[in-house]
């Protein structure tokens, strides 16, 4: 719902996969077919060339197909019978994975886990919000004419450069680098996150300050999205494991136990207000 509601506002494509063992990765990225007409092989487009690609219960599949979608997310690209395609853009992956009491899902490879941005745990609803969905089951069966009345957002070019404008200083760029250290000088920690999760962070943390209408980065943004952003990336230790620590608590603990740079020293860089007063 969230995903589509998203493609509809930016007036993108949306497609959905749903994942399950028997799927193959030519059902994701496109498969040549012989045209007897023709006498030569066409190519049919997988269900990825779209601007928004919805992953079902993607640890259904086996880790083969997962792997389908790496080139993707990593080069905006799609390789088949040594030819390449290229996707649309924007071009973005959402992922949705399931736990299954009696079976165990098939466990979803490591390059995988860290190629997407940042991992969120909805939960379980709240009583109160269960008692709504109760009471208005009807919302459940309109829940796709529901989209009819959202807007469509103009200027996405504009929201991404908007979103590449705002900076970061360097007090805040070796915070992140203080928070994403090596798991040798990390307790509870038996694999640290890879320079792939401070190139991510940093740029969530500009979209976070372009959307609160901010052209630079604060310590805040960083914290906020620290446990989403990394905690998929590390492994704790057999100690945290045994007492049942997950890796968001790690995490927190890590962005709790670390110094937070002065405000002074985070608050807006030079080239911030250079290009704050360009923009005016």
């Amino acid at each position: 719902m969230l995903a589509k509601a998203l493609a509809q506002a930016m007036d993108c494509t949306v497609r959905r996969i749903q994942f399950t063992p028997d799927l193959l990765p030519s059902d994701i990225t496109g498969v040549s077919v012989y045209n007897q007409e023709r006498r030569d092989f066409e190519f049919k487009p997988g269900a990825v060339f779209a601007n928004v690609v919805i992953g079902d219960e993607i640890n259904r599949a086996s880790p083969k197909t997962q792997s389908a979608l790496l080139e993707c997310m990593a080069e905006r690209q799609v390789t088949v019978d040594g030819t390449t395609y290229l996707l649309e853009t924007p071009f973005i992956v959402w992922r949705r994975r399931t736990r299954s009491r009696w079976k165990a899902p098939i466990r979803c490879p490591r390059r995988s886990e860290t190629e997407f941005t940042a991992r969120i745990s909805m939960g379980y609803p709240s009583a109160e919000a269960e008692l709504e969905m109760v009471e208005t089951p009807r919302r459940r069966r309109t829940a796709g004419r529901s989209r009819a009345g959202l807007r469509r957002v103009p200027g996405q070019q504009a929201h991404r450069r908007g979103t590449r404008r705002s900076t970061s200083a360097d007090a805040v760029r070796e915070y992140v680098i203080t928070l994403v250290t090596p798991p040798d000088r990390r307790q509870n920690l038996r694999l640290g996150a890879s320079p792939r999760a401070t190139l991510h962070l940093i740029r969530t943390a500009r979209a976070v300050a372009a959307l609160d209408g901010r052209d630079f980065v604060i310590p805040e943004d960083i914290q906020g999205l620290a446990g989403s952003v990394l905690a998929h990336r590390v492994l704790a230790t057999a100690e945290a494991q045994l007492s049942r620590r997950t890796p968001e608590q790690v995490i927190a603990e890590i962005v709790e136990r670390t110094p937070c740079p002065d405000p002074v020293a985070a608050g807006p860089s030079i080239g911030a207000l250079v290009l704050a007063a360009l923009a005016v």
